[in-house]
């Protein structure tokens, strides 16, 4: 199994990432003691784990959430009290 420095991980973490996702576990260490082993996720584990967006469509905001009492908010950074 290798073993890459945090340094090292950091910059190819995309890369070690994805030999990780196909089987290829390694470790990260930090000056030169093991830290931490990467290892890709097993069947089991991917079970419980949510989708991003698993909401779309379920819960819907305004058109103008963004704008809702921006007056207020305004006020308050502002140092006002309303």
């Amino acid at each position: 199994m290798q073993t890459f420095n945090i340094h090292e991980a950091k910059t190819h973490l995309s890369r070690l990432v994805e030999e990780a996702a196909k089987g290829n576990a390694f470790i990260i260490a930090k000056a030169g003691k093991p830290m931490v082993k990467v290892s890709p996720l097993s069947g089991e584990e991917l079970e419980g784990v949510g989708k991003i967006g698993f909401m779309r469509d379920e819960i819907l905001a305004p058109d103008d959430f963004d704008t809702v009492d921006a007056e207020v908010i305004l006020g308050l950074f502002e140092g006002k009290r309303s």
